[in-house]
């Protein structure tokens, strides 16, 4: 099956279009579990088991494993293990190197791994995303215009034919007639999630930045949704992660997903 499959799947059996970030940030942890033998990894079970059936995705962010040392590693592929094989992975190790080294991380989070799609600096060009985008069973989401202010920095600067940003959209489009290969679109730029839609119609965005990051939920559902109300995954992960510091964080959880999941659909054409 391939990602895109998968993904509709999710999307149409939980009737979601939200994807959980999974950033478990140790000093966030409620006390209890930070006395647990793997605090990290009960952490997301837990959160895991309360809300698998309200997302469509869940999004690991590889530096906060990575960060654990020698019990990283380990920590995140019994994570992975533990999210139900219908739910799409999407690993966030933002990767961008010359083609020789991306091979190797492609096989490192790919196939290693197992995850089922991957975030993707497309900075170094084609060459460098080749090894990710020639898994075709795969997905791959290239960062396109992300969420904090630096994007004004490179990002939003504008070449002949637009700005940076677009020629980035234009590329994933061109890159991959497979059509496994989204973007990364961050909430909190209102103004260039409908331009970005309008080049890429039937490509998923993967849109972090509502919540703690102040991106505008009805906005960005709006203007990145595709023809059929789909096509976008939202993500959040510090507002359900972290929704409760004691001994309930599970059911807090599950309470600020599924209210999320509601909001969502209530912003979408048709979440039939």
């Amino acid at each position: 099956m391939t990602f895109p499959e998968k993904l509709n799947k999710a999307v149409a059996r939980n009737n979601s279009l939200l994807c959980i970030g999974l950033d478990p940030d140790q000093d966030k942890l409620p006390a209890g579990v930070r006395t647990r033998d793997n605090p990290v990894l009960y952490f997301n079970q837990q959160i895991i088991d309360a809300t698998a059936d309200l997302v469509c995705a869940y999004k690991p962010n590889f530096a906060f494993f990575g960060s654990l040392g020698e019990a990283g590693w380990p920590t995140l592929k019994a994570t992975l293990e533990h999210i139900p094989a219908s739910i799409p992975v999407i690993l966030d190790a933002k990767v961008g190197d010359i083609g020789s080294t991306a091979e190797h991380y492609a096989r490192m989070f790919l196939d290693e791994l197992g995850a089922d799609a991957l975030t993707v600096n497309p900075y170094m060009g084609q060459d460098a995303v080749e090894p990710f985008l020639k898994r075709r069973e795969k997905g791959i989401f290239l960062l396109c215009l992300t969420s904090n202010k630096g994007a004004d920095d490179f990002e939003k600067q504008h070449l002949e034919d637009g700005p940076l940003y677009q020629r980035v959209a234009r590329k994933a489009r061109e890159w991959s007639p497979a059509g496994n290969c989204g973007l990364v679109v961050g909430a909190t730029q209102p103004e260039a999630i409908q331009d970005i839609r309008a080049l890429v119609p039937d490509r998923p965005l993967l849109v972090p930045g509502v919540g703690a990051q102040g991106g505008d939920l009805e906005t960005a559902v709006a203007s990145g949704q595709d023809a059929c109300g789909g096509g976008i995954l939202i993500n959040a992960s510090r507002a359900v992660l972290y929704a409760a510091a004691d001994a309930n964080f599970a059911a807090a959880a599950r309470q600020v997903a599924d209210q999320l999941r509601q909001q969502i659909n209530a912003c979408r054409t048709s979440s039939d």
